[in-house]
């Protein structure tokens, strides 16, 4: 089972950035793809970005993100970020990093995932 840890969540204003770390143990983090979703009270989780497992890191995002996120990783430090710009509140959500097989990577939540504890972020004035 893998274990991830998020990081990285706080509050900031609309227009302001955060940067978020989801980080897994184990020596085996550099062949899975890693998806960031959210969810905010009373919605849905959704996909946000992921990245693929490969030395390529092909990546994806949501239409709601393109251009302000930016997701990366570093398989020596077990860890993938997201870069987050811009923020809006609309932003806000609990992040969740989670793992899979997939390739390259998808932004769709299935059974394959294992999942995070969650970092909380909040985009208010």
């Amino acid at each position: 089972q893998r274990h991830l840890v998020e990081s990285g969540g706080g509050e900031v204003q609309p227009g302001g950035s955060l940067r978020l770390s989801c980080t897994a143990s184990g020596s085996t983090f550099y062949q899975y793809a890693i998806t960031w979703f959210r969810q905010a009270p009373g919605k849905e989780r959704e996909g946000v970005s992921c990245i693929s497992s490969n030395n390529a890191g092909t990546t994806d995002y949501a239409d709601s993100v393109k251009g302000r996120f930016t997701i990366s990783r570093d398989n020596a430090k077990n860890t993938v970020y997201l870069e987050m710009n811009n923020l809006k509140p609309e932003d806000t959500a609990i992040y969740y990093c989670a793992s899979d097989l997939s390739f390259p990577c998808t932004l769709i939540p299935s059974r394959g995932f294992s999942w995070g504890q969650g970092t909380q972020v909040t985009v208010s004035s």
